[in-house]
């Protein structure tokens, strides 16, 4: 029988008015590898911030065995500033030790790329302080990863890592012997390395066997025996669970629901998409042309990311994008936008767009874009309109697509400048689906989105007839949204992948095999040597502007606070607007030369 780790009983905490936690009695047994799910807001962080004794319960008891070894990596680090990659993460083993050592390789390779870490400007000697928030993150990951554990406590561990990244954590730590509680919105993640669900719901936490595929289920057929036949009909869940059962045959490695009952659940339910229905529809809407692109050149400033692409996005098309970090993804949809907002005027450096004349594009970036503060909720999506037509007699005034995106009638009177950055994703979202657009670009739609609201989306979107490019290291997203997946490899050409992200990732991995050094003895030569005196000139170079880029992100958030302070003086908003115009321009600059300076370092 599995040792008790660590024990919760009869936990409530409160916030203001709020019981995040009410009564909650949960154990962590040794071999436990616990997904944590629910809404923002739910009390996720919190939860394990208390089984973590990160932070103390208003009443009950954790308790935590008296020989646990106890790893957590929370949403902000607590590295030394002043110290080395090296001294945070390998300590004072010499370089024959700690290349000789498999689990140390593995770890060094799977999150930075190799084990000289590509990217950083001085390898292993790579001076903490100057580094950004994904970079620093991903050292204290690393660091968490080498030590021996009994239990390891993450708080979106996935945050910041693209889609080969999070492919190597699951696999590593479905193959060690630690226990697991991890918090995150990537489901794909927790199908693979998990074999517990917690759902945190109104203070309660229901807990679930199996990974994500089996919660669904199991949450599904909770929910369908307290159901009317018609409530039951129009169930997310089940529609979740019909996807997920008629796609891919095995999303876990060992489904524990039963598929028998999985199927009579869903034998009334229709696929998530009629995509002829689509098709139809949205030809009705484009015509047949949307975007045709002849032997275009996509740059960034003077690098070329993307050369001799003839490619068509046609009436319908669901496309996912995925690459190599600085291949060109954000910059080609760009490009298209560009060309879109001008009507054919604005061309790439090279080559021809061709826009349809009905084309009505909406673009959700990653920034998140800023409103007036002071507006509320249904105010800031009633400014767009009043009312959605969703297609196939579908239509929903604002206010019922706001409670759908998780904006209670309560919620929507709240001012911008209140909401949380999950809920101005949200709402950013929300308003460019109210504008009725024929062509979505979607870049990195999951950023600070839960899971429900995530199925939400998917939802609206089965049913939305037009044409639509994602961008996102969420797998599952990517695999339930779109038909067919490209992908940028680097070589500044775009190729259609038939098996999907499956595709990419072999070959991803046969680049990185080929490049791999042959010894483990070599690989520490390797990670000792200093390179040419261009690549350092370089890499010096590209350090001192993801500083300055920190410092601009910085800035242009003070910006933001103090235009929502003063949201009433509009001269004063005025000229904080300008300045942060500026900012946005160098920002753009600095982003240029990074990418130049990239291929020489």
């Amino acid at each position: 029988m599995a040792a008790n780790l660590v024990n919760l009983e009869a936990v409530d905490k409160v916030y203001g008015t709020r019981a995040l936690l009410d009564g909650v009695s949960l154990g962590v047994n040794e071999g436990d590898r616990i997904g944590v799910v629910g809404r923002n807001g739910d009390g996720k962080t919190t939860l394990i911030r208390i089984l973590a004794k990160l932070e103390d319960a208003d009443k009950g008891r954790v308790t935590h065995a008296g020989h646990v070894r106890l790893g957590v990596l929370t949403q902000h680090d607590s590295l030394d500033p002043e110290a080395t990659v090296r001294h945070e993460v390998i300590g004072d083993l010499a370089d024959h030790e700690w290349a000789g050592n498999a689990k140390i390789r593995d770890v060094l390779t799977g999150l930075f790329g190799g084990l000289d870490l590509p990217g950083f400007p001085q390898g292993l000697d790579t001076v903490i302080g100057p580094l950004s928030g994904g970079e620093r993150r991903r050292i204290a990951l690393a660091k968490l990863l080498i030590a021996e554990q009994d239990l390891i406590v993450l708080d979106e561990p996935t945050n910041h890592l693209d889609v080969e990244g999070i492919s190597w954590l699951a696999s590593h730590l479905r193959a060690r012997r630690s226990a697991l509680v991890c918090v995150t919105h990537d489901r794909w993640f927790l199908d693979q390395v998990c074999t517990r669900m917690w759902d945190v719901q109104r203070g309660t936490v229901h807990d679930y066997e199996g990974g994500y595929s089996d919660y669904v289920f199991a949450r599904a057929e909770r929910e369908r025996i307290a159901a009317t036949e018609e409530a039951k009909r129009q169930n997310l869940m089940r529609k979740e669970l019909a996807w997920l059962r008629r796609g891919a045959p095995a999303r876990t490695s060992k489904p524990r629901f039963r598929i028998e009952a999985a199927n009579e659940l869903i034998a009334d339910v229709p696929p998530p998409r009629d995509s002829a229905e689509l098709m139809k529809f949205a030809s009705s809407r484009l015509g047949k042309t949307v975007f045709d692109l002849e032997n275009v050149t996509v740059q960034a400033g003077p690098k070329v990311l993307i050369e001799h692409l003839t490619w068509q996005l046609g009436p319908g098309d669901r496309i996912g994008l995925v690459g190599v970090n600085g291949a060109g993804k954000t910059s080609l949809l760009r490009t298209l936008a560009e060309a879109a907002r001008t009507q054919g005027e604005k061309q790439p450096a090279a080559g021809k767009v061709v826009v349809g004349r009905t084309v009505k594009l909406a673009y959700l970036s990653q920034e998140v874009t800023e409103l007036n503060p002071a507006l509320r909720v249904l105010e800031a999506v009633q400014q767009v309109r009043d009312r959605v037509d969703l297609g196939k007699g579908r239509e929903m005034t604002a206010g019922q697509l706001c409670e759908k995106f998780g904006f209670t009638k309560e919620k929507q009177w709240t001012p911008v400048g209140d909401l949380s950055g999950g809920e101005r994703r949200r709402l950013q979202v929300l308003r460019l689906l109210m504008d009725e657009p024929n062509v979505l670009f979607l870049d990195e739609p999951t950023n600070d989105l839960d899971i429900e609201t995530l199925t939400q989306l998917e939802d609206l979107l089965d049913g939305w007839p037009g044409s639509m490019v994602v961008i996102s290291h969420d797998r599952y997203f990517v695999e339930r949204t779109t038909d067919r997946v490209f992908a940028l490899l680097g070589d500044r050409f775009l190729r259609m992948l038939p098996r999907g992200l499956d595709e990419y990732l072999e070959r991803r991995q046969a680049v990185l095999d080929a490049a791999a050094p042959p010894a483990p003895v070599a690989a520490a030569a390797a990670a000792k040597q200093k390179s040419s005196g261009d690549a350092r000139a370089a890499k010096k170079e590209l350090q001192k502007i993801e500083r300055r880029l920190d410092k601009v992100s910085e800035q242009e958030a003070k910006l933001h606070a103090r235009i929502a302070e003063q949201a009433t003086d509009f001269e004063a908003v005025a000229k904080l607007d300008a300045e942060l115009r500026e900012l946005a321009s160098e920002r753009e600059e600095l982003e240029t030369r990074w990418l130049e300076l990239a291929d020489e370092a």
